[in-house]
């Protein structure tokens, strides 16, 4: 099993993007694996898409609505993750939500 999972639908949409590209980011930058999985259930950060897993959780956005680079953090620090490798991935997270909400456009 995967450490780092994504629940998408087919085709993935902005979040599912989005979380895939998070996914992406933590399996190279701490070395472990991750797979995404398509499903057709809507359950935002639940056992539907789109949610980010780490291990067997769903990571919970503090707002409610999308995950950012703090809550993953957040919830790899409680994991035993630290340091120079959580700082990196910490930028690289900000790098791509930023990518996100630059080219984000919320009528298409």
């Amino acid at each position: 099993m995967s450490p780092v999972k994504v629940i998408s639908q087919q085709p993935p949409g902005r979040r599912c993007t989005l979380y895939a590209r998070y996914a992406d980011a933590i399996a190279e930058t701490l070395g472990w694996s991750h797979r995404i999985v398509h499903d057709e259930c809507r359950d935002a950060h639940g056992s539907g898409f789109p949610s980010l897993w780490i291990r067997d959780a769903a990571i919970q956005p503090a707002d409610g609505v999308i995950l950012s680079p703090e809550d993953i953090g957040d919830f790899l620090r409680q994991q035993g993750v630290a340091g120079e490798q959580l700082d990196a991935l910490q930028a690289r997270l900000q790098a791509i939500l930023d990518d996100f909400l630059e080219n984000w456009n919320p009528g298409t």
